[in-house]
């Protein structure tokens, strides 16, 4: 099993969802989340003042899958979260040992 963590811009989350349920995910984790990258944060004007924004707005998405499914979930979230543009996001995918349902106490792919 495959943790796959996703940071993307905000205003995509919702294509992102959609392209996982084509792709027949039915569950997924989702936080909003801040921090920076290479651009280091970004300055905006605000009433004619200048205000340095060290922290971007960023959705974070979580999801446990099965192994086989990995590959075609990451390109599911590269195809639709894609701007084009610096700051489109990352994917982090990691090994999950154990999967535990708390309702049932099922394991590992039962439980997902």
């Amino acid at each position: 099993m495959k943790k796959v963590t996703a940071i993307i811009k905000p205003f995509r989350i919702e294509e992102v969802r959609q392209a996982l349920a084509d792709v027949g995910i039915n569950g997924l984790t989702v936080s909003e989340v801040k921090g920076f990258g290479r651009q280091r944060g970004h300055s905006e004007l605000y009433r004619g003042a200048e205000y340095q924004i060290d922290y971007v707005p960023k959705t974070r998405i979580e999801l446990v899958l099965a192994d086989e499914d990995v590959e075609r979930v990451c390109e599911a979230i590269t195809q639709s979260a894609r701007t084009g543009k610096v700051g489109d996001g990352k994917i982090f995918i990691t090994d999950v040992e154990k999967v535990i349902r708390i309702r049932t106490s099922e394991t590992n792919s039962d439980a997902i």
